[in-house]
């Protein structure tokens, strides 16, 4: 959607990327202890769900993807916005939201700092803060340690198997010129 402001607005959300994340742990947190998550998961998931770069790679992909033309054509049929929006715009944005959800996905995945921060619950950790613990103490089993760091890249590699033929897509179709 054009409206007057965007440019200023998508120039505010790269200069968020410019920031390193480790100055957003303690307001972060704080925020975390307002809502009552600590301690939680939704505390690790949520604040991942929305980032720069994925508004940002979103708005470039649905630039090239999505023509004006297209968008007048399903006007011009009768569809109102909200129809627009599920007929032809998600479709063809669906290679760039799975690969987009996958690098989500691993960078969620893999974090550490943030879980470290949130969660104290032994009760609630997640792979990497288990890895952490498998690696803590005065004995170290590192074939414990090879195990779970093996095993903790298998849901990656699961998401890579049922998912790899629409991430390839999307990938190669922003690398091949129409």
């Amino acid at each position: 959607l054009r409206f007057r402001g965007r440019n200023a607005l998508l120039l505010v959300i790269i200069a968020t990327m410019m920031v390193p994340t480790q100055l957003g742990v303690i307001p972060l947190y704080l925020l975390m202890t307002k809502l009552n998550w600590n301690d939680r998961l939704p505390a690790v998931i949520v604040p991942a769900l929305v980032t720069g770069f994925g508004v940002f790679m979103m708005r470039q992909y649905a630039g090239q993807a999505v023509s004006d033309e297209l968008i007048e054509a399903a006007r011009v049929d009768g569809c109102g916005t909200a129809r627009i929006w599920w007929n032809v715009v998600v479709p063809a944005l669906r290679p760039a939201a799975a690969v987009l959800g996958l690098l989500t996905f691993m960078t969620t995945w893999n974090d550490f700092l943030w879980p470290y921060a949130v969660l104290n619950d032994p009760e609630n950790p997640t792979v990497q803060l288990s890895l952490r613990a498998l690696s803590d103490g005065y004995y170290q089993d590192m074939s414990q340690v090879f195990t779970g760091t093996a095993l903790a890249t298998l849901p990656l590699l699961l998401v890579f198997v049922l998912f790899g033929r629409q991430i390839i897509g999307g990938i190669m179709e922003g690398a091949v010129k129409a």
